[in-house]
């Protein structure tokens, strides 16, 4: 599995930026896909995610409450794309944002938004608000 990142930037405080992740080299569908943050000296910190998988929980989403109301995780199976839609934005979402793929479905909430859970890594994208 291949995760690719884009869209990151430097941003005003209150801007808006959309990340994406293009997903190759396996079937998308029936992965968990998630995003993550971190800034040096920090632990990683699960932002949202969301289910590709049919049945049970599919397109489920989940999202860290301390970005709840102001970022929104999407995703297009067509293309194999996960979005993150982050409004609202503050000095303290300044971080590498990241890209995960885990291939089976959350147990949890909490699960999908455990580094832990994953398998699969992009190399990040910086997000920088001032």
């Amino acid at each position: 599995v291949q995760l690719v990142e884009s869209g990151g930037g430097s941003v005003q405080t209150g801007g808006a930026l959309r990340l994406s992740c293009a997903f190759s080299g396996a079937h998308y569908r029936g992965h968990c896909m998630g995003w993550f943050r971190q800034v040096p000296g920090k632990e990683r910190e699960g932002v949202a995610g969301v289910y590709t998988g049919s049945g049970i929980g599919s397109g489920s989403t989940y999202v860290a409450d301390s970005v709840k109301g102001r970022f929104t995780v999407s995703q297009d199976p067509v293309r194999n794309t996960l979005y993150l839609q982050m409004n609202s934005l503050k000095t303290e979402d300044t971080a590498m944002y990241y890209c995960a793929a885990a291939p089976r479905a959350p147990m949890s909430a909490a699960f999908a938004l455990m580094p832990q859970y994953y398998n699969y890594w992009g190399q990040g994208t910086q997000v920088t608000v001032s």
